[in-house]
């Protein structure tokens, strides 16, 4: 029968220590993120005053539709940047024909 050293053991224990103290943050911190927006909708509903209740749903939705909004397309962005070119390009020229020749 084989038999683990002393050592081995220890340096075991010491590596899964290490694995556990970087693991055990990043699940908590991906549990904080994942639960503060449950929360956010949860606490509307405790809210006694109607005006102040409604304006919390309110006020969430606007989020919630915020988040929802598509990012505009990369073709729009590429189509903005050689707008701003063009006119860019349409002042240079205004420029450069206004230079007297020949004075």
């Amino acid at each position: 029968m084989i038999t683990a050293k002393p050592a081995t053991l220890h340096l075991t224990n010491k590596i899964h220590a290490t694995a556990a103290s970087f693991i055990l943050p990043g699940v908590l911190l991906t549990l904080v993120l994942v639960t503060a927006p449950a929360l956010a909708i949860e606490q509307c509903r405790f809210i006694q005053a109607k005006p102040e209740r409604e304006a919390c749903y309110a006020r969430q939705e606007a989020e919630l539709a915020a988040k929802r909004k598509p990012e505009p397309s990369r073709e729009s962005k590429l189509m903005e940047s050689l707008e701003q070119m063009k006119h860019e390009d349409e002042a240079l020229n205004r420029q450069l024909h206004s230079i007297c020749r020949g004075c």
